[in-house]
């Protein structure tokens, strides 16, 4: 029998696609997470990427590893340590032309893992339809929304990045893979249009010139993906699913990407 696949970050937006997907297919999943152990499917274990802490229990005895948060450097020793199991790692299209701070940090965890002698596997996608639609609620909360002028994203559903992560992490060690994009590119104003429209309110759209080189990179496209259109839930489609369910997605969805403190959720 197989050993157990170990999600790290199982409980989150991508992970438990990973976690479902992995159980579907017959095999043992252990979730590592932070705090008080949650319920759910699979052995459930507590752990800190951050300071280490429960990693070498966790790494014990498992042949594959897929991580989907950050940061990477002791998952890394602890799997180092361990038998070198298969290293799964989700990031994100355009890290390495981008200079983002956060994007800067994921590149390091990329080239960490490449240099470690792990057998590893990286999958780099676009944005989620989660942030997007988080980032334009924000933006929709003054009388006037403020856009960056020609911007474009190309947004994917989480559940097809977690699907195909769970794959990955069932197969072979394949180094990077081709990058995962959203079945369309979109301008930002006309993502903002369809989000509005979608939760019934106006506001009047003005597109503004910003300085700076992550603004100039985002309106090159340098976080795009148009050669691998790869999704085909498109953000019309999320929204109508999210709103039907009434689970539109807040601030902490984006907390991995800004570092915010967490905030108490209002509804």
């Amino acid at each position: 029998m197989a050993n157990p696949i170990l999600v790290i970050g199982g409980t989150g937006t991508v992970g438990r696609v990973v976690v479902e997907k992995v159980l579907d297919a017959g095999r043992q999943v252990h979730v590592l997470s932070r705090g008080r152990r949650p319920t759910g499917p699979g052995r459930h274990l507590t752990g800190d990427v951050r300071t280490g802490e429960g990693l070498a229990e966790a790494v014990a005895g498992v042949d594959t590893i897929v991580v989907c948060v950050d940061p990477l450097p002791h998952v890394v020793e602890a799997a180092l340590a361990a038998a070198k199991p298969h290293l799964v790692y989700i990031s994100i299209v355009g890290i390495d032309r981008v200079p983002f701070g956060y994007y800067r940090r994921k590149l390091a965890d990329e080239q960490l893992i490449a240099s470690s002698g792990l057998p590893w596997t990286v999958l780099r996608a676009t944005q989620f339809h989660d942030l997007i639609a988080v980032m334009l609620r924000m933006l929709a909360k003054p009388p006037l929304m403020v856009l960056p002028k020609e911007w474009r994203f190309q947004p994917i559903d989480a559940r097809e990045v977690g699907a195909a992560l769970a794959d990955l992490a069932l197969g072979e060690p394949s180094g990077r893979v081709p990058d995962m994009g959203g079945p369309q590119v979109r301008a930002l104003q006309e993502l903002a249009r369809t989000y509005l429209a979608a939760v019934d309110k106006r506001r009047p759209i003005v597109s503004v010139t910003l300085p700076g080189r992550v603004y100039r990179a985002y309106r090159a496209g340098e976080h795009l993906a148009p050669q691998r259109p790869v999704g085909t839930i498109t953000f019309e489609q999320y929204l109508t699913e999210q709103l039907v369910a009434g689970t539109l997605p807040y601030a902490d969805v984006i907390r991995a990407y800004t570092r915010l403190p967490r905030r108490k959720r209002h509804h």
